[in-house]
């Protein structure tokens, strides 16, 4: 209980800490909406990529992707990597148009390409994504890791129920409290910083586990993994596989092609770039941590 009680503390002095810094970094700074909704145009590379990876990587992940890992092998690696090719579409050929034109968001930039009611088609389905895809998603696997990672129940005297609905609320309202009062920009900053926090924190775990597994030897512990399970290593998926291989080079590409490079939830961070080089640093940098994903999301699993 003790132990529970140090780390919930932890985490909300972390919290509070990204919370001041970014409202250090945006006061003063929102006065028109430009400011609220692109950050006023001026994210460099840095906080881009920042944004970018904390968009994208999330509870659902951080618990899918070891699950799968766990129950199969690291064929599901295949989502993480091949999205370094659709970032490196988005840098090079779309974003120069989303930002040569000053859009502020992907329907905007459909409505002049095609015409309104493309725009108003999308925006439906965008929303009834959001809405009933990913924001649920989200949150419920969320309140999962929180829940189980603090032992809720326990530590208030609640329900199992009740302490998925309170943590579903808690996340929800604390993620929605960066965007409403900050906008774009304390998303960006608040993104950037945990973003740290989830590289570092992410490469201490596996480098644990090896040592655990090794008998307090980290280099043993690697080699009791990939002598043990060697299958547990394959990324090679097969047909029994959750992505076979001959997806990668098929369906996988045009949807990560979709999420990263036309999906107004990722992209509006890089349209409030302070110019072209900026953007495009902050987008091959996010697909450079991609790259990284499955070491700290998957070889835990």
């Amino acid at each position: 209980m003790t132990e529970n009680i140090f780390m919930l503390i932890s985490c909300i002095f972390f919290m509070l800490l990204v919370a001041f810094i970014s409202y250090m970094k945006t006061r003063n700074r929102i006065n028109n909406s430009d400011g609220y909704f692109l950050a006023g145009r001026s994210l460099t590379g840095g906080f881009i990529a920042g944004a970018l990876l904390l968009t994208n990587l999330s509870a659902e992940q951080l618990i899918g992707l070891n699950g799968q890992a766990y129950g199969a092998n690291m064929s599901n690696m295949a989502w993480e990597v091949t999205a370094a090719f659709s970032v490196i579409i988005l840098a090079l050929l779309l974003l120069p148009r989303y930002l040569s034109g000053a859009f502020s968001t992907l329907p905007e930039f459909l409505g002049e390409r095609f015409d309104q009611g493309v725009r108003r088609y999308v925006v439906v389905l965008f929303m009834l994504g959001y809405v009933f895809v990913t924001i649920p998603s989200v949150l419920y696997s969320g309140a999962l890791a929180v829940l189980q990672l603090f032992n809720i129940p326990d530590l208030f005297g609640i329900t199992y129920e009740q302490s998925v609905w309170a943590m579903v609320w808690t996340v929800g309202l604390i993620g929605a409290a960066y965007a409403i009062f900050g906008g774009l920009r304390a998303v960006a900053v608040s993104d950037t910083l945990n973003g740290i926090g989830l590289l570092i924190v992410g490469l201490i775990v596996p480098i644990l586990g090896f040592i655990e597994l090794g008998g307090g030897n980290l280099l043993q512990g690697m080699e009791t993994m990939a002598v043990t399970e060697p299958e547990k290593l394959n990324a090679i998926g097969s047909s029994e596989d959750a992505v076979p291989i001959g997806t990668v080079f098929s369906g996988m590409i045009m949807m990560n092609s979709f999420y990263w490079a036309t999906n107004q939830y990722v992209i509006q961070r890089t349209l409030g770039a302070k110019n072209l080089a900026e953007g495009q640093k902050g987008v091959l940098f996010s697909g450079f941590y991609k790259m990284l994903v499955p070491l700290f999301m998957m070889v835990p699993g």
